[in-house]
């Protein structure tokens, strides 16, 4: 598995180079800064909500009236920290739904530029086919929503498990992994798809390579943690770096 994350990695380097020898860039620019505005909105409106949902909760279970009352230190630690893995847990929840609306949305778009890319790789003439970009949109579009429903079910298990003072924290290595995992599912798809696998044989592919998946939707989220220029840039260098990655594959060549 770590070798597979280090070559999806190294996928991020290739496709920078990649993007630069083709002339990619505006390939860049479109989806990119389309992406970005959703980001800023997503991102202004869970601001909004999530802390007041922190409170809404403390009050309703009665914890804000039970430490007003013990003034326990300790049981005051606890709170706080059980409240940060709870911020921190919501932020994904709601960055994972956002990602799958782009997903959906943006299934036409990447679907293209996966293929593209992959005329350039291989040096094929790069012949459009309508019909088939059609399956590819309908079929990028159903895996992002059979990956939302199963997310999802995790999502709330682990949730309620975030719940629990101290056990809460490791929660959250446990939803990054996964929220990488499921992302760069969706990017390597559109690479089976084009190798003629079906859905249910994608899905058993990505299953049994695991790390190709988690090392794409991690340097993704990387992406955004350098400000308007990474979440600009983020969606169109993953389905590029998906595809790079799987030229390295031999089960798929």
């Amino acid at each position: 598995m770590l070798k597979e994350i280090i070559i999806a990695i190294r996928g991020y380097i290739q496709a920078h180079h990649f993007i630069r020898t083709h002339k990619m860039w505006k390939w860049i620019l479109i989806p990119g800064f389309f992406y970005a505005l959703l980001f800023v909105f997503a991102m202004y409106f869970f601001g909004k909500t999530a802390n007041g949902f922190i409170d809404w909760a403390m009050s309703v279970s009665g914890l804000k009236n039970w430490l007003h009352v013990s003034r326990s230190g300790i049981a005051g630690f606890l709170v706080t920290i059980s409240g940060i893995v709870i911020w921190v847990i919501q932020m994904l929840l709601y960055f994972s739904f956002f990602k799958y609306a782009v997903l959906v949305i943006g299934a036409p778009i990447f679907s293209y530029i996966s293929e593209k890319t992959n005329h350039l790789v291989n040096n094929t003439d790069g012949l459009f086919s309508v019909a088939q970009w059609r399956r590819d949109i309908l079929r990028g579009m159903s895996i992002a929503l059979r990956n939302t429903l199963w997310q999802t079910v995790y999502l709330v298990a682990i949730f309620i498990l975030s719940l629990i003072p101290l056990i809460g924290i490791f929660t959250i290595p446990l939803v990054l992994i996964m929220e990488c995992y499921y992302y760069g599912f969706s990017m390597i798809d559109y690479s089976c798809a084009r190798k003629k696998l079906s859905a249910s044989k994608s899905i058993f592919y990505i299953g049994n390579h695991k790390g190709l998946a988690v090392g794409n939707g991690l340097v993704f989220y990387c992406f955004h943690l350098i400000p308007i220029i990474g979440w600009i840039v983020a969606p169109t260098y993953a389905v590029i770096a998906a595809t790079l990655s799987l030229q390295q594959e031999k089960e798929l060549l």
